[in-house]
């Protein structure tokens, strides 16, 4: 009966996030909601209604939990690298607001730590604060895979990590909303801004990038050939997994400090990003999508491992007011940057959407500039974002953590 059990669970939340994908894509008013948003939801619920744990899978539940949410994240990050393509800048605009969007987030870290670092605290760790702001730097440069690489790296609770990510949704959802009501109009006011002239070849081509974002990216992944790219990216992402755990065991049975976690990591990325500069690798169909798909995974059992009656929500407003600091002051910082150096207006918005909201925002905001111009610069600043954002948590980190 346990076995069983075991395998109830297992199946539970390996296909609950295919269900909630399916009906996101559905009904528009779950869409809007996003399946992240859900899953965590659903896991809550999981977690903290006992009588899921306590009458129906006693002793499994745990077991499962502990499993999913120590191989989901490190399977997904080599598989989410693979198709990095690393080009170089083709103007000056665009490489300095690449440069100077990721150092608009730095200072935001840097300074919003000071401001309300005090109102983040735990009695059981005193760099608690500065756990959260490393954290943070996932979620600011890369997306939501780097987010969870950092909190697995420096040990951030599981507690912390949900709440964390909900306000992120929030607030990242006003911050575009902002963009596209007036936000978009007020910069093209302060910044330079030549006027795009679209033709009906242009109009096609975003109306294209904007529709592909919202179709079901899984789409033919059951196919004989789907199935042979995800089999051999998830082979590669096992293999890398693999010399990644000897190697971080290793050299953590080097040292006397336990690191295993941070070496793991940075393992897992380097050689994830180093593995996207072979052409076949690169090209293999699905498996960034595959590896989101075990982030949702990972996002429904986090969520279930969550125990709310330890939340704080009062003493959280630290965190909520960090997080509307960095994500609205990276802004205004890259826009000064961006007046000092000439930077046009659309680059520096595109490079704020692609560092705050992630690459897949890039094609929506596109649209509501109409500018075709900006999809491959904000993707490509996006790939940097995710191959940069798990090294750059651990720095903002040890940085936070001396101030």
């Amino acid at each position: 009966m346990a076995t069983v059990n075991f395998i109830i669970l297992l199946l539970f939340f390996f296909l609950m996030p295919a269900l909630v994908i399916w009906l996101c894509n559905k009904y528009p008013a779950l869409d809007k909601l996003g399946p992240i948003v859900i899953l965590y939801i659903l896991g809550a619920l999981v977690g903290n209604l006992g009588f899921f744990h306590i009458k129906f899978f006693p002793e499994q539940l745990p077991s499962v939990q502990n499993l999913l949410n120590n191989i989901m994240v490190p399977l997904a990050i080599p598989m989410m690298l693979f198709c990095c393509y690393f080009k170089k800048s083709d103007t000056r605009s665009q490489l300095l607001s690449m440069i100077f969007g990721l150092l608009a987030v730095v200072i935001a870290l840097v300074l919003g730590y000071l401001l309300f670092g005090k109102m983040i605290v735990s009695e059981d760790d005193p760099q608690y604060a500065a756990r959260i702001g490393g954290m943070l730097t996932g979620s600011y440069t890369g997306g939501t895979v780097n987010m969870a690489s950092i909190q697995k790296m420096l040990k951030v609770p599981e507690e912390t990590f949900v709440l964390a990510n909900t306000f992120d949704m929030i607030v990242c959802f006003c911050y575009l909303m902002f963009l596209i009501s007036v936000g978009i109009k007020m910069f093209r006011k302060i910044l330079p801004f030549k006027k795009s002239i679209l033709t009906k070849e242009d109009e096609a081509a975003l109306e294209a990038a904007i529709a592909e974002q919202k179709e079901n990216p899984y789409k033919g992944i059951f196919s004989k050939k789907g199935l042979l790219y995800v089999a051999k990216g998830l082979g590669l992402s096992i293999v890398i997994f693999a010399i990644s755990y000897f190697v971080a065991t290793w050299v953590n049975g080097l040292v006397n400090d336990d690191i295993f976690m941070m070496i793991f990591i940075l393992m897992l990325t380097t050689l994830g990003i180093s593995a996207s500069f072979v052409k076949p690798i690169r090209d293999l169909k699905y498996s960034f999508d595959v590896g989101m798909y075990l982030i949702c995974i990972f996002s429904l059992v986090v969520a279930s491992m969550a125990d709310l009656s330890k939340i704080n929500f009062t003493g959280s407003i630290g965190i909520l007011l960090y997080i509307i600091f960095i994500v609205f002051g990276s802004l205004l910082i890259h826009t000064i940057f961006a007046k000092i150096f000439k930077i046009d207006a659309d680059t520096m918005v595109i490079t704020s959407v692609t560092y705050i909201n992630s690459p897949p925002f890039v094609p929506m905001i596109a649209g509501a500039m109409k500018n075709k111009d900006v999809l491959i610069p904000g993707l490509t600043i996006g790939i940097v974002g995710y191959a940069v954002g798990n090294y750059l948590g651990l720095f903002i980190f040890k940085l936070l953590s001396v101030i």
